[in-house]
C-alpha cells in the first residue's frame, strides 16, 4: 500500500520517529497523537483548555495538509492525564468540531510523552473526493 507521510508548515517537527500525519492510498489519513507545542516547539501554558486549542491547532494544520478539513475526522482518541479536564476539553473540542462530532474515545493516563502534557489527541479522517463524497 502506498502511503505519504506529512510534514505540516505550523507545527513542530515530531520530537522522535514517527510523522504528524500519513495519508493512505484509499484517502483514509491518520493523525499521530498531536500535543500542546507550539510551531517553535514550546509548551503551551494555562492549563487543559488552553493547551487543547493548541492542540486542536496542531491537529487542522495536519488535516489540512492532507488536503482535508476537520469536518472529514471521523475518530479522534482524547487523552487526558486527569478527569478532571475532562469539561474543559470538551468544550474547545465542540468549538473545532461540527456537528454530528466524530466518534471518541476518552483514556485517563498517568502521563504522556512530557510531564508539562494534560491532552494528547489522534484522529483518523477521510478525505473527500472531488465528487465530494469520501
Amino acid at each position: 500500500m502506498t502511503r505519504q507521510s506529512l510534514a505540516p508548515q505550523g507545527v513542530a517537527p515530531p520530537q522522535a520517529h514517527y510523522s504528524h500525519g500519513v495519508m493512505a492510498a484509499d484517502g483514509t489519513l491518520y493523525v499521530a497523537g498531536q500535543v500542546p507545542l507550539d510551531e517553535h516547539g514550546r509548551l503551551v501554558e494555562g492549563g487543559a483548555e488552553a493547551q487543547t486549542r493548541q492542540v486542536l491547532e496542531n491537529l487542522s494544520r495536519v488535516v489540512a495538509a492532507a488536503g482535508a478539513t476537520l469536518d472529514d475526522v471521523v475518530k479522534t482518541t482524547v487523552f487526558l492525564t486527569s478527569l478532571d479536564d475532562r469539561e474543559a476539553v470538551g468544550r474547545v473540542r465542540r468549538s473545532y468540531f461540527s456537528d454530528p462530532p466524530p466518534a471518541n474515545t476518552l483514556l485517563v493516563v498517568s502521563s504522556l510523552a512530557h510531564p508539562g502534557f494534560l491532552v494528547e489527541i489522534e484522529a483518523i479522517a477521510v478525505r473527500r473526493g472531488s465528487d465530494g463524497r469520501r
